[in-house]
């Protein structure tokens, strides 16, 4: 056993001596603390990943119910319709947007690169989101104070333009820029941009492209210069802002911006940019004169009824038409003319107002500063100034004119209600016509270089219609339904119905020549008063005028419009094979089956009867009147070709005789005046009781056009205003237009035609002595007479006899 005393030394040695440990029992080195960078580093990228995550989860809860992308693959926007002449120009369209889908390569490189230069330079290089492009334009706007650059590309203006609404939140900022880029993963760039161009708005109620170029320039892509395209490719951004019609310089700086970013992106040299920039830029004015919009209403009105309102205002149909622009501005030039001519033989109705004198002293003009140079021929509003002994001084805007008396004497007839011959002052000084402060029409005269001369106008009240047709394939070639589209949509050319008078006359002596008679065929124009048994009255039809003719042949009946020789020729042929007749020939209108049918009391239509007498001047063959030729959808497939095709209603001879008679009321009747066109003419007038209508119809081989005029509450015209006076010199300064491109060509004889002398007293054979008196008539082969007059004996014959040759 040990001891005490050796128990403590082995204790202490011990505790002297270090204890060695092994390896694997060894404690740790203490750590080193951690350093601040680390520590941000860390926290760093902590928040990256929980920002990455959280915009992951942001885009994917926004990517849950965005559109589908397939309307981008199968884009059908909404098209206009357009509607052209049947020598293709556009003269309407029918649309919710205007648009015109132009595929890419149909658009000019120098526009496609104005817009990609001055809305996305990088387009072509960027997935859908520029970032290069944002920190641009945020350090551009950081500097300016300002937002002044935007960083939307091209496709993200498109995402929102197709599938978004254009409010500016968040929400719809995120979904923007997930389409965009699901849309470059889809679409190519070019599909893209040819979408983008035929989508976006450029102002003035035009989407895409070619729809902006027709509105401000008037002229398809093809046409347009690098100024126009550099002008069109600044308007997205803000189309109202940078109208040049609202402020042309705002407009002119902006598209000197886009030729900058244009020579910037490499598109044009400086040279070119400066050529671009001195271009005068010539725009056509918003709400400029329509095109014939009486006949474009009537093919809107045609197309709707057989396509529905949807394909006609979103399809992009392309629709042409039989309209001749030539005739339909002839047309619509005489008309207003002829109306006005009417209107001021009614007399003068007074100022559209009157303002205070004393306002023309201060510079405050009282009628609107002009906006475009005054041009011969102009109608403006101008205010009288003051009166001197032969002129008045009228102001028109910032411009002073001359209105001599001369050129205001018409109106001195002064209207002062709608009596035309009750209602009437006469004015015996220029001055109880005019004063100062009078606000008038006026148009421009004559321009010198110092002095403007005006006359006097009036806008009449009168209304009525024009209607031109091709006889042959009953092709509308021209249509005014009225003095002003704007006033009154209402169409008289194809929905009026009014009494045609003397007009319809050529119907029923058609239907005596079909039922045999002649041109030489005798009826009495004699009084005579017929018993209207129903209404236990009587009747009593007269002559204009109030005198009788006693027998005379249906030709000279019907050239003097002789009103009792037709009730008797009515009466005589049948009423009811005259109604039969009429619908033979294209009367569709209810007809009075009554002999007041011979003086035209029912009502028809301009169209109806102007297409009858297409029948005449057709050798007999009718055409059924149309005015769309082809319907084409926006793939080019044809909906629609019309067919001509026209059906034999007449025999070639009753169709040559009647219009041969119809001849004559040009060379010696009632439209004698039509000779001046110096070519055969075949026509007939119409008057109706108390002058309340004014009706000519006539035409040529190759031309037939019909024309009523009178006011739309049926009052009177005035005295005098007959079918000769008021409509026929609308027709023939419309007709001397119209004829100028046409051919002169006669109206052909049939071979069924036969030339027989005859007695003029009583349509039978003249005797075969040539100095026997007697007028060579047309027939039918077998209707011409068989019976010679029997003249009788004269003393002064056998007087002749006697005498020594």
């Amino acid at each position: 056993m040990l001891s005490r005393e050796s128990f403590r030394i082995i204790s202490m040695t011990l505790i002297d001596r270090p204890v060695q440990l092994s390896d694997t029992t060894r404690q740790p080195p203490p750590r080193r603390p951690w350093r601040r960078w680390h520590i941000t580093l860390i926290t760093l990228a902590a928040l990256f990943l929980a920002a990455l995550l959280a915009t992951v989860g942001l885009l994917w809860y926004y990517a849950q119910d965005l559109p589908e992308l397939s309307q981008l693959q199968n884009y059908q926007p909404s098209l206009v319709t357009q509607v052209y002449s049947s020598d293709q120009q556009l003269i309407g369209q029918f649309f919710i947007e205007r648009r015109i889908l132009t595929p890419l390569a149909q658009i000019p490189e120098h526009l496609r690169r104005a817009v990609i230069a001055v809305e996305d330079v990088r387009f072509f290089e960027h997935p859908g989101l520029d970032y290069i492009g944002i920190l641009r334009a945020a350090w551009t706007n950081l500097r300016r104070g300002g937002k002044v650059e935007g960083a939307s590309t091209i496709t993200q203006q498109l995402a929102r333009s197709l599938f978004l609404s254009s409010e500016r939140t968040f929400d719809r900022k995120v979904r923007e820029l997930v389409l965009a880029y699901k849309m470059e993963l889809v679409s190519t760039k070019e599909q893209i941009l040819e979408t983008y161009l035929n989508q976006i708005y450029f102002g003035q109620g035009a989407y895409g492209v070619a729809s902006a170029a027709q509105s401000y320039f008037g002229k398809d892509l093809a046409g347009l210069t690098v100024a126009e395209a550099a002008f069109l490719a600044g308007l997205p951004k803000s189309p109202n802002h940078f109208s040049p019609f609202k402020n042309y310089a705002r407009a002119k700086k902006r598209q000197e911006h886009v030729l900058e970013r244009m020579e910037e992106a490499g598109f044009l040299t400086s040279a070119q940019r400066e050529e671009a920039l001195a271009e005068p830029l010539s725009f056509r004015r918003p709400g400029s004169e329509q095109t014939a919009p009486y006949f474009v209403e009537y093919v809107r009105q045609l197309l709707v009824a057989k396509y529905g309102e949807a394909m006609v205002y979103k399809g992009g149909l392309r629709i042409k038409t039989t309209l001749n622009l030539g005739m339909q501005r002839a047309a619509e030039a005489a008309f207003k003319t002829g109306l006005r001519e009417i209107d001021k033989r009614q007399g003068w109705r007074g100022p559209l107002r009157t303002v205070d004198p004393a306002t023309l002293t201060t510079g405050n003009q009282p009628v609107a500063t002009i906006d475009q140079p005054l041009a011969i021929g102009d109608e403006r509003e101008a205010v009288v100034t003051k009166s001197g002994k032969d002129v008045f001084w009228v102001q028109i805007g910032n411009v002073s004119a001359k209105l001599l008396i001369d050129d205001m004497a018409w109106a001195k007839r002064r209207l002062t209600g709608q009596d035309l011959a009750k209602d009437i002052a006469v004015a015996s000084t220029p001055k109880q016509v005019l004063k100062p402060g009078d606000v008038i029409e006026v148009k421009i005269k004559k321009i010198d270089k110092e002095q403007v001369y005006v006359q006097l106008e009036q806008t009449p009240l009168v209304e009525g219609g024009l209607i031109a047709l091709d006889p042959d394939k009953g092709a509308i070639r021209a249509m005014v339904g009225g003095y002003d589209f704007n006033r009154s949509e209402y169409n008289r050319a194809v929905q009026a119905h009014r009494q045609p008078g003397s007009a319809f006359k050529p119907i029923i002596y058609a239907t005596a020549i079909n039922q045999g008679m002649s041109p030489a065929s005798v009826v009495l124009d004699a009084p005579v008063v017929y018993e209207q048994v129903e209404e236990e009255k009587t009747w009593k039809p007269e002559n204009y005028g109030k005198r009788f003719h006693g027998m005379v042949s249906l030709r000279d009946a019907l050239a003097h419009s002789h009103n009792l020789a037709t009730v008797r020729l009515l009466d005589k042929v049948g009423i009811k094979n005259v109604i039969e007749f009429a619908r033979q020939v294209g009367i569709t209108s209810p007809l009075s089956a009554d002999l007041s049918l011979g003086l035209g009391s029912s009502s028809v239509g301009l169209l109806e009867l102007t297409s009858a007498y297409g029948v005449f001047l057709n050798q007999g063959n009718r055409a059924e009147p149309f005015a769309i030729i082809s319907v084409t959808d926006n793939a080019g497939e044809v909906l629609e070709q019309e067919d001509v095709q026209t059906q034999e209603v007449l025999s070639k001879e009753t169709a040559y005789l009647i219009t041969n008679m119809m001849e004559d009321v040009v060379q010696k009747g009632t439209g004698q005046a039509a000779k001046s066109l110096g070519r055969p003419i075949a026509g007939k007038t119409g008057t109706t009781n108390e002058f309340i209508n004014a009706w000519f119809i006539g035409g040529t081989p190759n031309l037939v056009a019909g024309i009523f005029v009178g006011f739309d509450d049926r009052r009177s015209l005035g005295e005098t205003e007959s079918g000769a006076h008021a409509a026929l010199p609308i027709w023939i300064t419309f007709m001397k237009e119209a004829l100028r491109t046409l051919p002169v060509v006669p109206f052909t004889i049939p071979e069924g035609i036969t030339f027989v002398k005859v007695d003029p007293s009583t349509g039978l054979l003249n005797t075969e002595q040539e100095d026997q008196p007697g007028n060579v008539e047309i027939f039918a082969r077998g209707s011409e007479p068989t019976q010679a007059v029997q003249r009788r004996s004269d003393p002064m014959d056998f007087y002749k006899i006697d005498q020594p040759e």
